[in-house]
């Protein structure tokens, strides 16, 4: 009896969705005003009166209307962005979404039990899977605990999306298949994608009902290993996920055409639980400098990644590890929570293997030969070349600054968050002469399905205080002042957010409402201040907190002219990375991150200095 009890009181991944609040549509005055805010920097007297003009017309006129609309559509639907979110952020792009889309990141086992060496590569490999695999057992199980603020259980949904998810390309939007299940709901799929030097196998990870223990996916890798380093490469065909999506499209739509168990072939691999790759490189990393393991992450070879697929886990010859992610079905914090398991098992277990050595009789990887012609291989190479050129382009930094972290921030009554993209605004202004649009992730887990919103950095207060910094006759008091307030407007406009009371996803709600019923795009989307301020998706500046753990990830920036930006916060460091596309002339990550660490500096000695 007493056993059943704590079962039944036991907490369950997902069991308070059914109980989560709906997504909440904020009030448009109230968005509106905070619109009007957030454009001050990038304006000047002519062009804010004309914006305020703008705004005043659109909550008068046909605003009014389009927020209406929208409050009925929210009525029928627990989060009325969810399936908007997804088509216009995510499928109906036609980038080439591997480069342009996901978001990678380097494993830190570094930085502890596993630093680079060569040789270590395979029985590292089957120790990391095998973590990851008892994880996927875990949420299976619901045994994953759910994430709370306080006592507030948040949103779990994503975490369905971390296993056999897979994106699907097609002609005009693309789709995304998930064929996880937990143990309760029913089968779900047990077998994983190893790729290696342009092959593709897969094998069953559960054996006789229990998963394979270290030892045996080392047997397996081992095999798959010996096989391509003995025989020719193989056609490349993961390539073809890192094409412009109409392209992929098409060219899977002819794979299939050419033989039908292509697609057999093809749902092996969308519904495998991860894809994890074999390659024959050795990056360099130390524990300050992850940039080049970092992209070679992102950037690497296009044979070696299924760029549609939710879980790419990369494994290289030094025994080095990262991982390369689908954006569409979930956010990073989904990912850095899997990843931060891992790692804290490698440290529990001194980087080694317990267990039995002993190796059951298992059946060996099955390889997915895909019936090609010349017309396909003619595919895989263009993708190729232009996967190569872009990613080519792409500069990467990734380093750790180490004179202080959250502790000296805490100390001083520095929220460290706010600490770093202020140090960024500072940095951003004296790299360019001019205040920088800046879109700092919130997340919106509070509510049924929520993702995320944006917090708009770049303040009035941000931007006075940078000027302040940079105008000598400004006293270390009044400059320390100015900093606070900017600190304070930050941590208003982040708490609004969490709340469901931002405004920029209000904003695209009230642009889709008015393009499905075929109305003019308002003035309010047209007007040059939306986009000079970052509406539209063009923030100069794309950032995100990914956590305070010692995971790290990056993206491509969001425009040409503009930079990734992402940071962990530890107790004695903080770790930086930033991209940057090298054809732009005006931008220069590496100048940047020096700049961001000098700010560190500068915004310590204010506090240091000034006293209140």
């Amino acid at each position: 009896m007493e056993n059943q009890l704590a079962k039944s009181t036991e907490e369950r991944t997902f069991q308070y969705q059914d109980s989560l609040p709906s997504l909440p549509v904020p009030s448009l005055e109230e968005s509106l005003k905070k619109y009007l805010e957030s454009v001050k920097p990038f304006a000047n007297k002519e062009e804010y009166k004309k914006t305020e003009e703008i705004v005043q017309k659109f909550q008068d006129g046909i605003g009014r209307k389009l927020h209406q609309k929208l409050l009925e559509r929210a009525k029928g639907k627990r989060n009325w962005l969810e399936e908007w979110w997804l088509n216009v952020a995510y499928l109906d792009a036609r980038l080439p979404s591997q480069l342009n889309v996901n978001f990678a990141g380097p494993a830190p086992y570094i930085e502890h039990y596993w630093p680079p060496k060569e040789g270590t590569q395979l029985e590292r490999g089957s120790i990391s899977l095998w973590h990851n695999l008892n994880y996927w057992q875990l949420l299976r199980k619901e045994k994953v605990p759910v994430h709370k603020v306080g006592n507030n259980p948040l949103d779990m949904d994503q975490f369905r999306m971390v296993f056999s998810t897979c994106k699907i390309p097609g002609i005009t939007r693309d789709s995304i298949i998930n064929y996880f299940r937990t143990e309760s709901e029913g089968r779900s799929p047990t077998h994983i994608t190893v790729l290696c030097r342009g092959r593709v196998f897969v094998f069953d990870v559960m054996h006789e009902g229990c998963l394979m223990t270290p030892p045996e996916i080392h047997r397996q890798l081992t095999y798959i290993h010996k096989k391509c380093h003995s025989e020719p490469d193989g056609p490349g065909i993961p390539a073809l996920t890192s094409e412009e999506r109409t392209r992929w499209a098409k060219a899977r739509e002819y794979l299939i055409s050419l033989d039908p168990e292509n697609l057999t072939r093809l749902e092996k691999i969308q519904s495998s639980l991860l894809v994890y790759s074999l390659e024959d490189s050795s990056p360099h990393v130390t524990p300050e400098d992850y940039s080049q393991v970092t992209a070679m992450i992102l950037a690497g070879d296009p044979t070696l990644r299924w760029g549609d697929k939710s879980y790419n886990l990369i494994s290289f010859s030094n025994g080095v590890f990262g991982c390369n992610c689908d954006h569409a079905p979930f956010d990073a914090m989904v990912l850095v929570n899997v990843s931060h398991y891992v790692d804290e098992k490698i440290v529990e277990n001194e980087g080694r293997w317990k267990g039995s050595e002993k190796v059951r009789d298992i059946s060996l990887p099955e390889e997915l030969v895909f019936t090609v012609d010349d017309k396909i291989l003619n595919n895989i190479k263009q993708a190729e070349a232009q996967y190569l050129k872009q990613a080519s382009d792409l500069q990467v930094v990734v380093y750790a600054f180490t004179s202080f972290g959250k502790k000296l921030t805490k100390k001083k009554r520095l929220h460290p968050d706010i600490f770093i993209q202020l140090a960024l605004q500072l940095a951003y202004y004296r790299l360019h002469g001019r205040p920088g649009s800046c879109y700092e992730t919130a997340m919106t887990r509070y509510f049924y399905h929520g993702r995320t919103e944006t917090v708009r950095s770049c303040t009035v207060e941000a931007v006075r205080w940078c000027q302040s910094m940079q105008d000598p006759s400004t006293s270390p008091l009044e400059r320390q002042r100015k900093m606070l307030q900017a600190f304070a407007k930050h941590d208003k406009m982040m708490k609004y957010c969490l709340a469901g009371k931002g405004f920029d996803r209000h904003l695209l709600g009230l642009l889709l409402i008015a393009k499905e019923e075929d109305l003019p795009v308002p003035e309010l989307f047209t007007d040059p201040l939306f986009s000079k301020s970052g509406g539209g998706g063009n923030f100069v500046l794309s950032t995100s907190l990914v956590g305070y753990s010692r995971v790290l990830g990056v993206v491509v920036p969001m425009v040409h002219n503009g930079y990734g930006f992402f940071y962990h916060i530890r107790d004695d460091r903080f770790n930086v990375a930033s991209t940057a596309w090298k054809s732009c002339p005006e931008t220069d990550a590496e100048k940047l991150v020096q700049l961001v660490f000098h700010s560190f500096q500068d915004m310590m000695q204010l506090m240091n200095t000034a006293r209140l």
